[in-house]
């Protein structure tokens, strides 16, 4: 228990010291299980545990939605998503901010992180808000509530990252995360709807766009719309597994952006560049959580936590109530990527000690799912969280005239509506589980549609 302890607070130093992640995770690991079990015992585990890990099915996943996701981007999607959300929502009170949020939903979907929505949507929304003399407070606010959906709409990076090191399954994660995610997005509409009810002046509406233009607008976002439903639609249904959908999601994303005439050689070599570097850069990060979680768990960190919080005689929720506190606090400070590695390897095993699947009847399988989303959901709090915030600050980056006072004031009441997500997520876990309990039936289904009609051809 003390070498855990002084194993994560050493690693901890480390990181905040500006050492690479991937980097003080993993020599604390190699390090800590040496002094555990022996040197050698440690090499040998380094060599199995990454060797396991780069031939797991995430893997092969990862860079696939990321080369998608980077093909998209250089097309300029994020100015059409905007201008498509605005034609139809632009005349509703606080209708741009609305907007905003809309266009965050769908660019999160090829986009999967947080900061570059956030830092896109800033760019591209901003200007359009202040010349309709919408309130700093109101913009700013939607624009970093909206950019944290970046991390949970599917296909995100983050649940990839939690598939790999929970081994669950990482096509139902992504499907767990629709309900969460169109929650977001409603929740941040009824906000908007309420400030600017009680006061209009805050987003004043804009002109009503005819019926026809609406439909118009469409054809600007149709294809990518498309790609990704027919991405989670595939995986949902069972027609592709999650890597056929990624490979589909790459060729769809080739086409979009050739029909948009952005398809260039130095496009598509800045996309593969990034994207590898990307890649790589995950890639170490994940091998050095995995030395660490095995460092954690030989010094039986997670089964003495576990003691000492039953110690304290707490329900189940009580417990879970505990760890929800500490991953906002936490991800004040931490990026959502970073906090999940650091705290996965602990809080895992301790949340599936607690026997969650008899309070919620169902699978410890589906357990494993719905912490997993119930963890991004409080990871993108801690990303408006103040007084840190990554959001905050990256948004203050790109509009430095914007105070942080204004910006936080603005998160308020987004930050209401986030509990308030939360809390659904909680004490309702079959908004999380229904999509995916009713994958194997759909699968099913299809296979019996499959059947009957070759029997009929």
């Amino acid at each position: 228990m003390e070498a855990g302890l002084i194993g994560l607070a050493l690693m901890l130093v480390m990181a905040f010291a500006g050492l690479h992640l991937g980097t003080a995770m993993f020599l604390t690991g190699f390090f800590g299980f040496a002094f555990l079990r022996g040197l050698d015992a440690s090499i040998s585990l380094a060599g199995t545990l990454i060797f396991d890990a780069s031939m797991s099915y995430g893997f092969a996943l990862l860079p696939l939605f990321l080369l998608m996701g980077n093909i998209i981007y250089l097309s300029k999607l994020s100015e059409d998503l905007y201008d498509t959300a605005n034609t139809w929502l632009g005349h509703r009170p606080g209708g741009l901010a609305k907007a905003t949020v809309a266009a965050c939903g769908g660019f999160a979907a090829v986009c999967g992180s947080s900061i570059v929505t956030t830092t896109t949507m800033a760019s591209v929304a901003m200007p359009s808000m202040r010349r309709y003399k919408y309130d700093d407070r109101l913009s700013t606010g939607a624009i970093a509530a909206g950019g944290t959906l970046g991390i949970l709409i599917p296909p995100s990076v983050l649940l990839v990252f939690y598939g790999i090191l929970t081994n669950s399954d990482i096509g139902k994660l992504f499907i767990a995360g629709i309900f969460p995610g169109l929650i977001s997005i409603l929740s941040y509409f009824f906000v908007i709807d309420i400030i600017t009810r009680v006061k209009p002046e805050l987003g004043p509406r804009g002109h009503r766009i005819p019926i026809k233009a609406r439909l118009q607008s469409l054809k600007k976002v149709w294809g990518v719309l498309a790609l990704f439903l027919f991405v989670l639609g595939g995986i949902y249904i069972g027609f592709v597994t999650p890597i056929e959908a990624g490979a589909i999601g790459v060729l769809g994303a080739l086409v979009f952006a050739l029909g948009r005439g952005l398809l260039t050689f130095a496009n598509l070599k800045e996309a593969l560049a990034k994207s590898v570097r990307t890649s790589a850069m995950l890639f170490f990060i994940i091998f050095g959580a995995q030395v660490f979680s095995a460092f954690i768990n030989a010094a039986d960190l997670p089964g003495q936590t576990l003691i000492w919080i039953n110690s304290l005689e707490l329900s189940s929720m009580g417990v879970l109530v505990i760890i929800l506190i500490f991953y906002i606090v936490m991800g004040c400070v931490f990026s959502a990527f970073a906090l999940v590695l650091l705290t996965v390897p602990i809080f895992f095993p301790l949340v599936s000690g607690l026997g969650l699947e008899n309070l919620f009847e169902t699978t410890p399988a589906n357990i494993i799912i719905w912490f997993g989303i119930v963890i991004v959901v409080v990871a993108e709090i801690g990303q408006i969280t103040p007084p840190i915030g990554m959001n905050v600050f990256v948004l203050k980056s790109m509009l430095p005239d914007v105070s942080l006072s204004t910006i936080f004031k603005g998160i308020i009441p987004f930050f209401a509506a986030d509990l308030f997500r939360l809390a659904i997520i909680v004490f309702f876990p079959a908004t999380v589980l229904f999509l995916p309990d009713n994958m194997d039936h759909i699968e099913d289904n299809v296979e019996l549609f499959i059947n009957w009609a070759k029997n009929i051809l």
